[in-house]
């Protein structure tokens, strides 16, 4: 993976609040299908807490990785069980967006508050 705990982070470009946000996700996530989110910025600081239903969920990594290091194991973070379902779904909510494998994108992982 690339991530470098000490590595010093930008400012983030959202909140945390617009991490999950289609409802197709924040049911993933509350089901603990997805415990992952890549986005083209960075959303929450490691700590941060989401709140989804009610419920919350801790943000534990926050690294950058290029989409072309993608495995079907980072899939599967996102809640789907292979990568190209993951990209296909990625193009076809930002319709003329390229799929470059050089491309970096910000990863988010996070956990159940328990």
């Amino acid at each position: 993976m690339n991530q470098n705990q000490n590595q010093e982070m930008p400012a983030k470009t959202c909140s945390i609040e617009r991490l999950v946000t289609k409802q197709e996700d924040v049911d993933r996530v509350i089901n603990g299908e997805k415990t992952a989110t890549r986005r083209n910025g960075r959303y929450a600081d490691i700590g941060e807490i989401m709140m989804l239903n009610d419920q919350q969920f801790e943000v534990h990594q926050v690294y950058q990785q290029s989409l072309g290091e993608l495995t079907d194991d980072h899939a599967k973070q996102e809640g789907f069980d292979t990568v190209e379902d993951y990209k296909q779904n990625i193009l076809a909510m930002h319709p003329g967006m390229p799929w470059l494998p050089h491309m970096k994108v910000w990863v988010h992982e996070f956990r159940k508050v328990e």
